[in-house]
């Protein structure tokens, strides 16, 4: 059970664990209260006729737009309904229960000043697995991520549809048959429910958790790699990255030691070069690199995970209503982008070193193609171009999207993040990245098998995983299975789960 209160921070384990393994979720009682006591102050306001945007005006151009007492609750239904005006897929179930944990945890600080209904009708949603449907596509991220929740916030009025055991159907009949009141929507409720960047967090969150275990799995291909191609060990010293300092560089030497620990090349048995090309000597660099940038991206995320992301925002204790942008996404949009050309760098890196593997000139003696029967068979030599593909398309993605802000809403809303953006080609990216990384694990094992001499025990435990999932290539065969099935093995983090079973956990730098 997760707990959400102002005194509790969320992690981005915490959203996994909800949006992806259904753990139950509770709002604290003293955020219930908090909640409530700052929904009092709105209501004294609005006996006050006080002007507060968003709740007794229009919103973004027409601000300046007064409502009447009629209109004040009416304006939340049609500021719903105009608003769900995405496009496209449902966006996947595990990307909408992130987000409506992330809604409900700016909720439970208490800055919100909607009824406690809300957030509670979204826990108890959550809770029964009852999801709505929102369009994958519309949010431009900022003004919150205001399409596709406004198509999750129909559900407050019991409209729009939902996925429910395993069937589509109307919001209605489903909380009906979930047994979860529908709260409806007052003054305010609405816009509380959508004004944030919440789908781009917490798709953010399953971005970096994702990204993270496969940065492990992309130094477990190096390591075989390294081995295939009897690397010279000695840029893999931890003294030499303490020296410069980086604590990723740091941590994935580290990883690549113990994945090697064990390897007839740590012991002068083999006659290695004095130095290797870069692609290989500068794994930690590079990866190391990488392993700083999601550092920084989880500490933002996280910020953002338990900040309050709203507009106007309610300071009960000082009898205060803020105004600003808190909903803007670039916080999270622009650690994503970023994120996103750095898994490509690393891609880019792992291909390097398959080239190094397919090419005789370069393999250090291995078959041309990995293949005994070059000329009769082309052994992986297409594997490469697929490869190739993948990593081409990854870089078109790498263009930040954080640039390409186009003014809207009458130039009132005239810079915006184009979060949403971010983050889907993000998600493209690392799934590339699990078939460039898949196809590197195929060529290191096959070039294994042509090396013998005692390899790492981790190396030897990634060997083991690769080959439960891909045979050894004696001869020709189509190579589109083998490409599909271990990039969904490394998607499963098969070798990742094999290595730390046989060496223990590998270390992380976030």
């Amino acid at each position: 059970m997760i707990r959400i209160g102002a005194s509790r921070r969320l992690s981005i384990e915490d959203v996994v664990r909800v949006a992806r393994h259904g753990e139950p979720v509770e709002l604290a009682p003293e955020a219930v209260a908090q909640i409530g006591k700052c929904r009092g102050l709105l209501e004294q306001k609005l006996a006050a006729h006080e002007i507060m945007y968003g709740v007794n005006t229009g919103i973004g151009e027409l601000a300046e737009v007064v409502l009447d007492d009629d209109e004040v609750r009416q304006f939340q239904k049609y500021l719903i309904y105009n608003h769900a005006a995405g496009f496209g897929e449902p966006a996947p179930v595990e990307h909408v229960r992130a987000a409506m944990l992330s809604r409900i945890a700016v909720h439970a600080r208490g800055f919100s000043a909607c009824r406690p209904e809300i957030p509670l009708t979204y826990v108890a949603m959550l809770n029964r697995g009852l999801t709505p449907i929102a369009c994958e596509k519309g949010s431009v991220g900022a003004c919150g991520d205001l399409a596709p929740m406004s198509q999750i916030a129909l559900s407050l009025m019991g409209e729009g549809e939902c996925f429910y055991q395993g069937a589509r159907m109307p919001t209605r009949d489903a909380m009906a048959r979930a047994g979860i009141p529908i709260p409806g929507l007052e003054a305010r409720d609405g816009l509380a429910a959508i004004n944030g960047s919440n789908l781009i967090t917490g798709m953010a969150c399953l971005i970096l958790h994702d990204v993270e275990r496969w940065i492990k799995q992309a130094e477990i291909a190096a390591a075989m790699s390294l081995e295939a191609l009897l690397a010279n060990l000695r840029p893999y010293q931890a003294r030499l990255h303490e020296l410069r300092g980086f604590r990723g560089a740091v941590t994935c030497a580290a990883n690549l030691r113990r994945a090697l620990d064990g390897s007839d090349l740590a012991t002068g048995k083999l006659k290695v070069k004095v130095q290797d090309a870069y692609s290989m000597r500068s794994t930690p660099q590079v990866i190391g690199a990488l392993r700083d940038l999601v550092a920084w991206a989880r500490s933002q995320v996280e910020i953002e995970l338990n900040g309050v992301a709203d507009n106007p925002i309610f300071v009960c204790e000082e009898n205060l209503v803020l105004t600003g942008a808190n909903f803007q996404g670039t916080p999270v949009s622009l650690p994503l982008d970023m994120v996103g050309a750095g898994v490509t760098m690393a891609c880019v890196l792992s291909e390097r070193r398959l080239n190094r593997l397919l090419n005789p000139a370069l393999s250090v003696g291995l078959p041309a193609f990995l293949t005994r029967g070059a000329g009769m068979f082309s052994g992986h030599m297409l594997s490469q171009y697929t490869a190739d593909m993948l990593i081409v398309e990854q870089r078109i993605l790498s263009a930040p999207s954080c640039v390409q802000s186009i003014p809207a809403a009458a130039d009132q809303e005239d810079f915006v993040s184009m979060g949403m953006n971010a983050a889907l080609k993000t998600k493209q990216i690392l799934r590339n990245a699990y078939a460039v990384l898949g196809v590197e694990f195929i060529g290191a094992a096959q070039a294994l098998d042509f090396r013998d001499f005692a390899h790492g025990r981790g190396v030897q435990a990634a060997h083991r995983a690769v080959r439960r999932v891909v045979e050894h290539l004696e001869e020709d065969r189509p190579l589109f299975t083998d490409h599909n099935a271990m990039a969904a093995a490394v998607e499963r983090c098969d070798a990742l789960e094999a290595v730390e079973q046989e060496v223990g956990p590998l270390g992380s730098s976030w």
